[in-house]
């Protein structure tokens, strides 16, 4: 009988694997200060290179960021950054992120796939064990931002990094036409739903200057985030003007900051940064 009380008691002590991960989430995220899920309604706002060159501002400005590309789908974030290679693996077996520089770090599901065009087809399940290693699996280390591109909409990646990491907060980016303000009104909603706050929104593509002429031009339109903002009782985050120098950096894997670091977009990016630095803990 005693050997039986003995079995049970050992069985007891033995964690499960959801239980080892759900430690190694908390372990990870308690060293992350501030956590923040770059979402959009929509596809095509320009979700990622947000996510990106919020990410290099706040690490420009000294601090600690770590970048988790969780579109598993599209994964661009490595591209956009021009860092290529395979995620190596520490002493302890967790995942080290590849370094873009001495203050940011990233990891993608690209930096894990040898061939960087093969499709990732999964359904709810395995993405959502995915991002939890993502969380828990990676030496993050001590960071005061974990900047997190999600993909479009409200599905199974910004859910599961809303059950998995509680007090993070969203950072919405929209174009100022309506058909995607109409999108970003169900991010806000669905933000609402799951109890996540609102850290501000922004407004991408606002308004072109033309190169040639010096003309200001609304091509998507101008003011439309500002006010779905304000409708909507969240904080405004600034607008980003559409750039052609912003698009030839993202295809050439170049940062905006190193080759026009006196832009307008550039300008806009840290104006951004340093609101998000004063909104956070």
């Amino acid at each position: 009988m005693a050997q039986i009380f003995d079995s049970v008691k050992d069985a007891k002590k033995k964690k499960s694997p959801t239980d080892e991960q759900d430690a190694l989430v908390a372990e990870s995220l308690g060293k992350i200060r501030n956590k923040l899920i770059v979402m959009s309604g929509k596809g095509g706002v320009g979700k990622t290179s947000t996510s990106v060159n919020l990410a290099v501002a706040l690490s420009q400005k000294g601090l600690k960021v770590g970048l988790m590309d969780v579109d598993l789908h599209g994964p661009d974030v490595p591209r956009m950054l021009g860092l290529d290679g395979l995620l190596d693996l520490t002493e302890e077996q967790k995942l080290r992120p590849i370094a873009y520089s001495e203050t940011l770090s990233v990891v993608s599901i690209e930096s894990l796939t040898p061939n960087k065009d093969d499709a990732i087809i999964w359904r709810g399940p395995l993405k959502f064990s995915a991002i939890r290693q993502f969380i828990g699996q990676v030496d993050w280390g001590s960071l005061d931002f974990l900047i997190i591109d999600s993909p479009p909409g409200t599905g199974d990646e910004p859910l599961t990094v809303a059950q998995t990491i509680k007090d993070a907060k969203a950072v919405i980016v929209t174009t100022p036409q309506e058909v995607s303000l109409a999108d970003v009104r169900k991010s806000i909603s669905f933000c609402r739903t799951v109890q996540m706050e609102i850290l501000g929104l922004i407004e991408n593509m606002s308004g072109f200057v033309c190169p040639h002429c010096g003309e200001a031009v609304e091509l998507f339109g101008t003011g439309g985030g500002e006010r779905t903002a304000a409708a909507s009782g969240i904080p405004f985050l600034g607008r980003v003007p559409f750039e052609q120098q912003l698009v030839r950096c993202g295809d050439a894997g170049e940062c905006i900051f190193t080759f026009h670091a006196d832009s307008p977009v550039a300008a806009a990016f840290q104006s951004i940064a340093d609101r998000v630095q004063e909104r956070s803990v």
